[in-house]
């Protein structure tokens, strides 16, 4: 945890925090505060700055008052969003923690062929669920913008209908199979503005949704010869992307 963050209602009119719970017992374990100490914190959603402890119980119940001062703005939105085959619950569950961390503006959660039905009805999808593991992220990359999941349970409805709304705020649109004769560099534009790319299911997509895919203007892409698991491959596809952004804003 390398930021605190604490939601909007929890901060007072004088502006305190009061943690009782991991938040606490990080200050008190991890960090080793004492009265007087800062630790840097963060609004979700809002700005970042430092917390200054007022009080500190040290023993279990955890308990630390915070006097918070918020002085610098949150990050950009990400330019980097994630078109996703509902995976396998505990595989979700890293995922979203990972792109976070590694900066995502949105996370597209899509039915395709080779998703299990069941998936549709796991508790993560449900918001108070999902939403620990995007904190975490957050906590793990000092930031405070929690990126934005959407969730279509059915394909054809998402790529004729949903998709074509939205290709106009990218400048590529990439597909992640495995049987592209093209490279992840040869499918982004010159420019590397706004980027959204899409990663299968375990199995990966059938030759209908690929066909689908390319008709509403996203390029496949490989990334080599191995077969990766889903969340090995969104973190080195999000990371090659990133890297050829960044090699991009340096010349």
């Amino acid at each position: 945890m390398n930021i605190i963050l604490f939601e909007k209602e929890e901060l007072t009119p004088d502006n305190h925090v009061i943690f009782n719970d991991h938040r606490a017992k990080h200050i008190v374990k991890i960090l080793q505060s004492e009265v007087g100490d800062s630790v840097r914190v963060g609004e979700v959603n809002g700005a970042m700055g430092t917390g200054n402890v007022l009080t500190i119980h040290r023993k279990y119940p955890f308990i630390v008052e915070l006097a918070v001062t918020l002085s610098d703005s949150p990050a950009s939105q990400p330019a980097i969003d994630l078109l996703l085959a509902l995976p396998r619950p505990i595989m979700l569950k890293r995922i979203l923690t990972q792109v976070t961390a590694l900066g995502v503006g949105t996370i597209y959660l899509i039915n395709a062929n080779r998703v299990e039905k069941s998936f549709w009805d796991a508790g993560i999808l449900k918001e108070e669920e999902y939403r620990p593991h995007l904190i975490h992220g957050l906590e793990q990359a000092v930031d405070t913008r929690l990126p934005d999941v959407r969730m279509c349970r059915h394909f054809r409805p998402f790529v004729e209908d949903y998709l074509p709304k939205i290709c106009g705020n990218y400048s590529s649109l990439v597909l992640a199979h495995p049987n592209s004769d093209k490279s992840l560099s040869h499918c982004l534009v010159e420019d590397y503005g706004k980027v959204l790319y899409a990663v299968g299911p375990e199995g990966g997509w059938v030759d209908f949704e690929v066909e689908k895919f390319l008709n509403r203007g996203l390029q496949s892409f490989s990334i080599g010869r191995r077969i990766l698991k889903v969340d090995t491959a969104v973190v080195a596809i999000h990371g090659r992307i990133s890297q050829l952004m960044e090699s991009k804003m340096s010349f």
